[in-house]
């Protein structure tokens, strides 16, 4: 009798615990940041040309720097900062599928590099996120238009990590690679954006090393644009 009710707290505790990280889980998600803003968004008319932003600060950041770039173009952001591609997977459908858009852009993987959930970092599985993200879309009809993380030294937050150059270069690589085998647009913001000593983001485009400033977001404004003018 003893032994079955030892066995029964342990599995009481295990569930416990196991519904305590199912929470934290969700919580990161944060499903709830932009349900009203998509339960506003209107059904699709046939010839409209819809494009969903969805990404992390960088990407939630652009709105709020430069709004006017969304407002003029008609382009969604869904953007939240502090997200990994773990995160991120598990709003794609709610954030940007189920808004019907023609055209997904997807820009996620620094702070999988920068350990926000604090796990390892693995490259692997985060490009395995992307790649998920990428089939979801293609599976769905809808475009999707590949980025790379923008360049750092190093995370302020984090300066335990110091190899974050090569990471970003590798993961960079790896999705470029992805999206040129499978014909899959890619914005390539790393490029005019880098110093080329140190593999930094310079103050010129960044106040803190990693964000984009306005001097910024207006570099990376005209190669996603033309990107999506052809699509």
């Amino acid at each position: 009798m003893k032994r079955l009710l030892n066995l029964c707290i342990a599995i009481i505790a295990t569930t416990i615990g196991a519904t305590a990280q199912t929470n934290k889980v969700v919580g990161a998600a944060q499903f709830n940041r932009y349900a009203a803003e998509n339960k506003a968004v209107p059904p699709r008319q046939k010839d409209e040309k819809r494009v969903v932003f969805i990404g992390n600060s960088i990407t939630e950041f652009w709105n709020h720097t430069h709004p006017e770039f969304f407002t003029r173009n008609g382009y969604i952001n869904r953007g939240i900062a502090g997200q990994t591609s773990y995160t991120l997977l598990l709003r794609f459908r709610a954030d940007a599928i189920d808004l019907d858009p023609t055209t997904i852009v997807l820009g996620i993987g620094c702070n999988d590099i920068a350990v926000n959930d604090g796990a390892p970092y693995d490259e692997d599985r985060t490009y395995a996120n992307i790649v998920t993200m990428a089939e979801l879309a293609k599976a769905h009809g809808i475009k999707i238009v590949l980025t790379t993380i923008l360049p750092a030294a190093s995370f302020p937050w984090r300066p335990e990590i110091t190899d974050a150059p090569d990471k970003i270069e590798n993961l960079n690589r790896r999705i470029r690679a992805y999206a040129t085998a499978h014909s899959i647009p890619f914005a390539d913001y790393y490029t005019p954006m880098v110093h080329p000593g140190d593999r930094a983001l310079p103050v010129t485009f960044s106040d803190d090393g990693v964000h984009p400033n306005a001097s910024g977001y207006t570099i990376m404004e005209p190669v996603i644009h033309s990107i999506l003018t052809k699509l």
